[in-house]
Parts: C-alpha cells; structure tokens; sequence
C-alpha cells in the first residue's frame, strides 16, 4: 500500500517536516526603527488606487505617507534572531486612507522589501509587496558617524528597484512630537487577490480583509521637515502620486506583534461572501 503523504508548512514550499516553508507560521513580531514623511498629493490620484466599494477618507483625502522602516522580526520560537539573515529587513512602502461602509482605515497601496521572507509574510497579509533596496541613515549614540536623535539630527532614506532609483528623502528633527503621524494610524484593510490558472477565468481568490497588530510599544516620537522625490520606471507608476504640499516628518522606534486579519467581503472562485 502507498504510504499517505501529508506535507506540511505554513506556506510554500511545504515539505515532510515543514522547515521548507518561505516563512513560519503567526504569531510574528517586529521590532524597527520607522522614518515617516506624510504630504498631500492630488486627491483624485489617490482615489484612482481605491478599488469598488473603497471610498476616499473625508478629511484630507490626498494624505499618503512614505514610510521607511529597519525591522527585525521572528515568530514565537524566536529561533530568527540568532540566525539575523531570517529576522533582519527594510522596507518602504505607501499608505494612504479610504472609507469602507462608513468606517476610515489605511491602505498601503505600494511597497518593497529586501528579503523574499517579508515578501512572502506581505502576500498572505494583503500588502502588494516587490523586491527593492532600502537603504536609511541610522542614529548614532556615539561618534560622529551619524546624527543623533535630537534637533539638528538629519536622516536620508533611498529606495530603488530592478537598478531604478524610486525615492529619495530627507528629514531634518526639530522636535518631540506626541503622535508619528496620521495617515498609518487605523487599522489595515487590504485585497487579498490571486488569479486562475485558467485563462480568462475569474480571480481564484478575492478577499477586502483588515487587520492590526497587538502588543504595540512605541518610543518617543520626533518631527521635523522633510522632502520627498518620487521617480517613475518600466514597471512602476510612482509618480501619480507626486507631492504638492509637505505635511511634516516622524522618526519613531515601533514593536509589534501580528497573529491575523479578518475577511470583511470575500469571494473564493465563484462563491462571494459577505461579512
């Protein structure tokens, strides 16, 4: 008789012990440094990435936030931090704010990561995640090689992909600040698409899903001025969302922990679901 093969892990590839799994299974938890620069585009450019039944927020509808971050993460064995190639990331990613069924909740409608985990991590969220390079000045608590979390302190961040330089920012601290901003401050809410494998056939997965994470820590917060460039490519349409007005910048130390989501609609091939 044939043996019954079970493979396991959380995601692919899965495998007879499951080791092979891109990324363990939740709870996973982050710990990272955030560079936080809101503006305002033009509200209709945001508009154009909320799809049907999404809605534009209220109040400041052209808000976005580019936000670089330096995260370590690891799930509950904790077994990533003493192997910092599966724990250690950057990412830069694109928020901005929408309505659904009255309720107001961010979006982030572009991101990139350096490390195929958090890319997988991202895709079973709903966050639209890329392959890209992240690169952020870090502060200093000794020498001279860097600034210092204090006024006068001045942080650059860089993100390219596929060899295009995407963005370029700038922050300079003038101060404590009592929040990092507002246009990242609700709760999520995501697609999560997949498409058929047969030709012309609908989506195989459709899911609007939101979530937030628990166990939030935070350091104190500082503002300051800040500019951002965005730069088009083959393959990517920042520029849409060009700034024309500054809001302020934030650099803030964030932990979290993230252990699921909710499905809010949800249509699994042909059977939609509503919640």
């Amino acid at each position: 008789m044939t043996p019954v093969v079970e493979l396991k892990g959380f995601m692919v590839p899965r495998s007879p012990e499951g080791r092979a799994s891109i990324v363990p299974p939740p709870p996973w938890h982050y710990s990272g440094d955030l560079l936080t620069i809101e503006y305002r585009a033009d509200p209709a450019r945001v508009a154009e990435l909320l799809p049907d039944p999404l809605e534009p927020a209220d109040e400041d509808p052209g808000a976005v936030a580019v936000i670089f971050a330096d995260w370590q993460s690891c799930s509950d064995s904790f077994e990533e931090l003493l192997d910092p190639v599966r724990s250690q990331y950057k990412e830069c990613f694109f928020v901005v704010r929408c309505k659904y069924h009255g309720e107001h909740y961010s979006r982030c409608v572009y991101i990139w990561v350096d490390r195929d985990f958090a890319l997988a991590r991202g895709w079973h969220q709903g966050y639209p995640k890329k392959l890209g390079s992240i690169q952020m000045t870090k502060p200093v608590t000794v020498g001279r090689a860097g600034p210092r979390l204090e006024p006068g302190g001045t942080f650059g961040a860089t993100l390219t992909a596929s060899d295009w330089r995407l963005t370029q920012a700038r922050f300079t601290i003038t101060g404590p600040s009592e929040t990092a901003g507002f246009v990242n401050a609700l709760p999520m809410l995501h697609h999560r698409w997949m498409p058929s494998i047969e030709k012309g056939a609908k989506d195989s997965l459709v899911e609007l899903v939101t979530m937030r994470g628990y166990d939030v820590e935070v350091s104190p917060a500082w503002t300051g001025e800040a500019e951002v460039t965005l730069w088009d490519a083959p393959t990517e349409e920042l520029s849409r969302l060009a700034p024309v007005e500054m809001i302020a910048g934030y650099w803030r130390s964030v932990g979290v922990s993230w252990d699921g989501g909710t499905i809010l609609e949800g249509r699994n091939s042909d059977e939609r679901i509503g919640r």
